[in-house]
């Protein structure tokens, strides 16, 4: 029996896939406005986005499969109802994007795309090239699931599906078997006038419909960005310590997302949904790894995550955070120790003076140092 798209799409959904589309390999029909945005500087530090190499594997998929004809994209639904918004919203809590509540997704869609591919070697009866990517490939992949059915891209520039909403992982096959009869390309957009998503993002993360400006984003910077955080958007952060939806949960098409059947993207408990500042503030290396066990939150570290708590705790507030904020000054990490400095203020003002001075005169890292002058002026 050949290996036709409709047997495709079936043992996709034998795998548990929601979605799954076929496409032509060839470059994205976005890669030209791609590579605007990175002369515009717009991927801040992720610098790895513009390296040589990768654009070139963008401009051909050749270049990362040799004899690629065929992009085969699925989707997983990750959307899950755990807690209702008063609960994310506690500012004495960090919020954590709904991606990253169960266990790494990159793990989870890792072994079904391998079982995907063994199946199509073995079904084709020919060994075909195959490579699979999850997120981490050199691939507009929102892009080439639009071209593949699976959803149209939004102003805050996510795919999505007209009918699920947006939130869904996408994984990718890339295959030298070629097809006959490709899935019709989804419509560029289906936003028409609706404005959401940019009037509700708290940091002007998007300069324009269909632009996101890494340098201003929540997501970018309580993940991507491993150093220091622009004070004046701090405030702005709210209580979000890993990522942010807040664009995806502002979209009228979000009110069609169905729940996850997918036990692995399920959270254990509360904590790893919205845990309680204090509890990240007073981490260790043991516990954090403990907490966030198999979480997208683990790979990130205790240094980040510390990092973007005392953040979230500066907004907050919240005197119990105090000693915990304290103690931090203390942190073998210069970037804890001066964000836990800027917490301090925004806590205690100034009766935090002394303990920053004291911080000051002790402290030989030259950014902590100028981030406790900024606050004592």
């Amino acid at each position: 029996m050949p290996v036709t798209v409709a047997r495709i799409k079936r043992k996709a959904a034998e795998l548990g896939f929601n979605l799954c589309g076929l496409t032509p390999a060839k470059p994205s029909p976005t890669l030209a406005a791609y590579l605007r945005w990175l002369r515009r500087g717009m991927h801040g530090e992720m610098r790895y986005l513009a390296r040589t190499d990768r654009v070139r594997r963008r401009q051909d998929l050749r270049e990362i499969l040799p004899g690629a004809k065929t992009l085969i994209v699925v989707g997983l639904d990750y959307y899950a109802r755990y807690a209702d918004e008063a609960t994310l919203s506690d500012p004495a809590r960090g919020r954590i994007a709904a991606y990253a509540w169960g266990l790494d997704y990159h793990n989870v869609l890792a072994l079904r795309l391998e079982a995907f591919a063994e199946w199509l070697t073995e079904a084709s009866g020919v060994k075909p090239a195959q490579k699979v990517y999850v997120d981490t490939g050199a691939l507009l992949e929102r892009s080439h699931a639009q071209q593949a059915g699976l959803g149209f891209i939004g102003k805050n520039t996510m795919l999505i599906h007209p009918r699920r909403g947006g939130t869904f992982f996408i994984g990718e096959i890339i295959t030298a078997l070629e097809f006959d009869d490709y899935d019709a390309p989804q419509r560029e957009t289906m936003c028409g006038s609706c404005t959401r998503c940019l009037v509700a993002c708290p940091t002007d993360a998007f300069p324009e419909p269909f632009v996101l400006d890494s340098r201003r984003c929540i997501s970018y910077h309580t993940i991507e960005n491993r150093g220091w955080i622009d004070r004046e958007l701090r405030a702005d952060f709210g209580n979000w310590i890993f990522g942010c939806d807040i664009c995806q949960d502002v979209c009228p098409f979000q009110r069609f997302a169905e729940e996850t059947e997918e036990v692995a993207f399920l959270p254990f408990d509360l904590d790893r949904v919205a845990p309680q500042l204090t509890d990240i503030l007073m981490s260790n290396e043991p516990s954090f790894r403990a907490m966030f066990r198999r979480s997208p939150v683990e790979r990130a570290g205790r240094e980040l995550i510390v990092r973007n708590a005392c953040i979230a705790a500066g907004n907050w507030r919240g005197k119990v955070a105090i000693p915990h904020l304290i103690q931090l000054l203390y942190d073998d990490s210069a970037l804890v120790r001066g964000h836990a400095a800027w917490a301090l203020w925004r806590t205690m003002e100034l009766d935090s003076s002394k303990l920053l001075t004291d911080l000051y005169q002790r402290e030989d890292d030259e950014r902590v140092r100028a981030e406790v002058e900024a606050l004592l002026g």
